[in-house]
Protein backbone atom coordinates (compact mmCIF):
# COMPACT_ATOMS: atom_id res chain seq x y z
CA UNK A 1 0.00 0.00 0.00
CA UNK A 2 1.52 3.15 -1.43
CA UNK A 3 1.30 6.32 1.29
CA UNK A 4 0.05 9.62 0.51
CA UNK A 5 2.73 13.03 0.42
CA UNK A 6 1.59 16.37 0.94
CA UNK A 7 3.44 18.99 -0.28
CA UNK A 8 4.21 21.79 1.69
CA UNK A 9 2.62 24.68 2.48
CA UNK A 10 3.06 27.55 0.08
CA UNK A 11 4.04 30.57 2.30
CA UNK A 12 2.72 34.10 0.52
CA UNK A 13 5.99 35.83 -0.54
CA UNK A 14 4.40 39.42 0.69
CA UNK A 15 3.67 37.86 4.14
CA UNK A 16 6.01 40.11 6.65
CA UNK A 17 7.29 37.79 9.44
CA UNK A 18 6.71 39.78 13.09
CA UNK A 19 9.38 41.30 14.34
CA UNK A 20 10.17 40.19 17.96
CA UNK A 21 9.82 43.58 20.28
CA UNK A 22 13.61 43.82 21.51
CA UNK A 23 12.58 47.06 23.87
CA UNK A 24 12.09 46.66 27.56
CA UNK A 25 8.52 47.01 29.43
CA UNK A 26 9.63 50.22 31.42
CA UNK A 27 11.03 52.18 28.19
CA UNK A 28 10.09 55.42 27.32
CA UNK A 29 9.10 54.69 23.67
CA UNK A 30 6.16 56.85 22.90
CA UNK A 31 3.26 55.20 19.96
CA UNK A 32 2.25 57.34 17.18
CA UNK A 33 -1.79 58.43 16.97
CA UNK A 34 -3.44 56.96 15.11
CA UNK A 35 -5.43 58.95 12.07
CA UNK A 36 -8.24 58.51 13.91
CA UNK A 37 -7.21 60.13 17.22
CA UNK A 38 -5.49 62.69 14.83
CA UNK A 39 -9.20 63.36 13.22
CA UNK A 40 -10.77 63.41 16.62
CA UNK A 41 -8.23 65.98 18.34
CA UNK A 42 -8.45 68.28 15.22
CA UNK A 43 -12.14 68.50 15.16
CA UNK A 44 -12.63 69.83 19.24
CA UNK A 45 -11.04 73.01 18.22
CA UNK A 46 -13.22 73.89 15.25
CA UNK A 47 -16.52 72.92 17.35
CA UNK A 48 -15.23 75.25 19.87
CA UNK A 49 -14.59 77.95 18.34
CA UNK A 50 -18.21 77.60 16.51
CA UNK A 51 -19.85 77.39 19.52
CA UNK A 52 -17.96 80.61 20.98
CA UNK A 53 -19.00 82.52 17.87
CA UNK A 54 -22.40 81.30 17.92
CA UNK A 55 -22.67 82.49 21.76
CA UNK A 56 -21.04 85.95 20.53
CA UNK A 57 -23.69 86.18 17.97
CA UNK A 58 -26.90 85.42 20.08
CA UNK A 59 -25.97 87.90 22.73
CA UNK A 60 -24.84 91.41 20.54
CA UNK A 61 -27.85 90.57 19.03
CA UNK A 62 -30.67 89.13 21.10
CA UNK A 63 -33.75 91.77 21.33
CA UNK A 64 -34.67 90.29 25.15
CA UNK A 65 -34.10 92.96 27.58
CA UNK A 66 -32.86 89.55 29.87
CA UNK A 67 -29.63 89.79 27.90
CA UNK A 68 -28.72 93.23 27.93
CA UNK A 69 -26.00 94.53 30.03
CA UNK A 70 -26.68 97.32 32.30
CA UNK A 71 -24.04 100.42 31.86
CA UNK A 72 -22.45 101.66 34.93
CA UNK A 73 -24.19 105.34 34.40
CA UNK A 74 -27.34 102.91 35.09
CA UNK A 75 -26.04 101.78 38.55
CA UNK A 76 -24.58 105.13 39.90
CA UNK A 77 -27.20 107.45 38.65
CA UNK A 78 -29.20 108.73 41.88
CA UNK A 79 -33.15 107.82 42.20
CA UNK A 80 -35.20 110.83 41.18
CA UNK A 81 -37.17 112.19 43.92
CA UNK A 82 -40.85 110.57 44.09
CA UNK A 83 -41.34 110.52 48.17
CA UNK A 84 -43.10 114.09 49.37
CA UNK A 85 -39.84 114.08 51.99
CA UNK A 86 -37.53 114.11 48.95
CA UNK A 87 -39.72 116.10 47.03
CA UNK A 88 -39.59 118.53 50.55
CA UNK A 89 -35.63 119.27 50.29
CA UNK A 90 -36.03 120.91 47.07
CA UNK A 91 -37.85 123.95 47.59
CA UNK A 92 -37.52 126.54 44.78
CA UNK A 93 -37.49 130.01 45.34
CA UNK A 94 -37.93 133.27 43.71
CA UNK A 95 -40.04 133.89 40.40
CA UNK A 96 -41.72 131.75 38.10
CA UNK A 97 -43.12 133.23 35.34
CA UNK A 98 -42.80 136.74 36.61
CA UNK A 99 -45.17 135.59 39.52
CA UNK A 100 -44.74 134.41 43.05
CA UNK A 101 -44.38 131.00 43.68
CA UNK A 102 -47.42 128.81 44.95
CA UNK A 103 -47.25 126.93 48.20
CA UNK A 104 -45.69 123.72 47.37
CA UNK A 105 -48.22 120.92 48.34
CA UNK A 106 -45.61 118.99 50.76
CA UNK A 107 -45.43 121.72 52.44
CA UNK A 108 -47.75 122.85 54.54
CA UNK A 109 -46.26 126.05 56.65
CA UNK A 110 -47.10 128.02 53.84
CA UNK A 111 -48.95 131.11 52.70
CA UNK A 112 -49.04 132.36 48.95
CA UNK A 113 -51.47 134.95 47.22
CA UNK A 114 -50.89 132.75 44.02
CA UNK A 115 -54.12 131.72 43.11
CA UNK A 116 -52.55 127.82 42.78
CA UNK A 117 -51.78 127.79 46.51
CA UNK A 118 -54.23 126.06 49.02
CA UNK A 119 -53.22 128.16 51.43
CA UNK A 120 -54.39 131.36 49.88
CA UNK A 121 -53.83 134.70 50.38
CA UNK A 122 -55.16 138.45 49.12
CA UNK A 123 -52.61 140.53 47.89
CA UNK A 124 -51.70 143.44 49.97
CA UNK A 125 -52.48 147.02 48.62
CA UNK A 126 -50.90 150.15 49.03
CA UNK A 127 -52.35 153.32 50.25
CA UNK A 128 -52.89 156.70 47.33
CA UNK A 129 -51.09 158.41 50.26
CA UNK A 130 -48.55 156.42 50.82
CA UNK A 131 -45.48 158.53 49.83
CA UNK A 132 -42.35 156.20 50.94
CA UNK A 133 -40.68 153.59 48.66
CA UNK A 134 -42.59 150.47 49.40
CA UNK A 135 -39.18 148.10 48.86
CA UNK A 136 -37.43 150.24 51.24
CA UNK A 137 -40.71 150.18 53.92
CA UNK A 138 -40.93 146.58 53.82
CA UNK A 139 -37.33 145.78 54.39
CA UNK A 140 -37.49 148.02 57.87
CA UNK A 141 -40.41 146.19 58.87
CA UNK A 142 -39.29 142.93 58.18
CA UNK A 143 -36.03 143.83 60.41
CA UNK A 144 -38.05 145.21 63.19
CA UNK A 145 -40.88 142.27 63.69
CA UNK A 146 -39.07 139.38 62.58
CA UNK A 147 -36.05 137.13 64.70
CA UNK A 148 -32.54 137.30 63.35
CA UNK A 149 -33.92 138.63 59.73
CA UNK A 150 -31.70 139.11 56.97
CA UNK A 151 -32.53 140.46 53.71
CA UNK A 152 -31.32 138.32 50.97
CA UNK A 153 -32.57 139.86 47.43
CA UNK A 154 -33.88 143.04 46.75
CA UNK A 155 -33.97 143.67 42.64
CA UNK A 156 -35.68 145.34 39.77
CA UNK A 157 -37.41 142.34 37.72
CA UNK A 158 -39.56 143.26 34.50
CA UNK A 159 -42.61 141.88 36.60
CA UNK A 160 -41.78 144.49 39.87
CA UNK A 161 -39.53 145.08 42.61
CA UNK A 162 -38.55 141.89 43.87
CA UNK A 163 -37.33 141.27 47.19
CA UNK A 164 -36.04 137.93 49.42
CA UNK A 165 -35.99 137.67 53.26
CA UNK A 166 -34.97 135.26 55.60
CA UNK A 167 -35.94 134.60 59.49
CA UNK A 168 -36.07 132.66 62.36
CA UNK A 169 -39.18 130.01 62.54
CA UNK A 170 -40.53 127.96 64.37
CA UNK A 171 -38.46 124.81 63.13
CA UNK A 172 -36.02 126.41 61.29
CA UNK A 173 -35.13 129.18 58.77
CA UNK A 174 -38.23 130.25 56.59
CA UNK A 175 -38.64 132.53 53.81
CA UNK A 176 -40.62 135.64 53.16
CA UNK A 177 -41.08 136.98 49.60
CA UNK A 178 -42.42 139.78 48.28
CA UNK A 179 -43.39 140.97 44.51
CA UNK A 180 -44.30 145.26 44.17
CA UNK A 181 -45.41 146.41 40.91
CA UNK A 182 -47.46 149.21 41.33
CA UNK A 183 -50.01 149.59 44.36
CA UNK A 184 -50.20 145.36 44.61
CA UNK A 185 -48.03 143.79 46.80
CA UNK A 186 -48.09 139.79 46.46
CA UNK A 187 -45.62 137.72 48.71
CA UNK A 188 -45.29 134.15 49.59
CA UNK A 189 -44.32 133.34 53.29
CA UNK A 190 -42.91 129.79 53.99
CA UNK A 191 -41.08 127.27 56.37
CA UNK A 192 -37.92 125.82 54.44
CA UNK A 193 -37.76 122.74 56.83
CA UNK A 194 -40.82 120.86 56.68
CA UNK A 195 -41.14 117.79 59.51
CA UNK A 196 -42.06 114.46 59.00
CA UNK A 197 -43.75 112.04 61.85
CA UNK A 198 -43.04 108.16 60.80
CA UNK A 199 -44.66 106.13 59.44
CA UNK A 200 -47.37 108.96 58.38
CA UNK A 201 -46.32 110.64 54.93
CA UNK A 202 -47.94 113.77 55.63
CA UNK A 203 -46.06 116.82 56.80
CA UNK A 204 -46.53 118.30 60.24
CA UNK A 205 -47.83 122.00 60.62
CA UNK A 206 -50.03 124.22 59.14
CA UNK A 207 -49.97 127.57 57.85
CA UNK A 208 -50.82 129.02 61.55
CA UNK A 209 -47.70 130.53 62.24
CA UNK A 210 -47.48 131.95 59.05
CA UNK A 211 -50.62 133.83 58.96
CA UNK A 212 -49.59 135.25 62.27
CA UNK A 213 -46.28 136.80 60.69
CA UNK A 214 -48.13 138.75 57.91
CA UNK A 215 -50.52 140.10 60.04
CA UNK A 216 -47.99 141.68 62.53
CA UNK A 217 -45.95 142.61 59.39
CA UNK A 218 -49.29 144.05 57.78
CA UNK A 219 -50.05 146.17 60.88
CA UNK A 220 -46.86 147.76 60.84
CA UNK A 221 -46.92 148.40 56.86
CA UNK A 222 -50.90 150.12 57.56
CA UNK A 223 -51.53 148.78 53.81
CA UNK A 224 -54.80 146.98 53.17
CA UNK A 225 -55.24 143.57 53.10
CA UNK A 226 -58.84 142.34 52.04
CA UNK A 227 -59.74 139.36 53.49
CA UNK A 228 -62.51 136.88 53.03
CA UNK A 229 -64.49 137.92 55.84
CA UNK A 230 -63.87 141.76 54.97
CA UNK A 231 -65.83 140.62 51.70
CA UNK A 232 -68.71 139.10 53.69
CA UNK A 233 -69.59 142.46 55.10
Amino acid sequence: MSSLRFPPPLVSPWKKKKKKNNHSPGSNQTSLPSMAALQNSDQKPILLSHLLSFALSVTLSSPFPSLAIPSLNSLSSPLSPTTPFSQSKNLQIGLENGKIRPCPSTNPACVSTNPKSSSFAFPLSIPENFTENPIQKLQEVILKTQRNAKIQVVEDTPYGQYLEAEVDGNFGRDVIEFLVKGDVVAYRTMATKVTYVYPFTTAFGDSKGQEERMKKIIDNLGWYSPTFDSMDQ
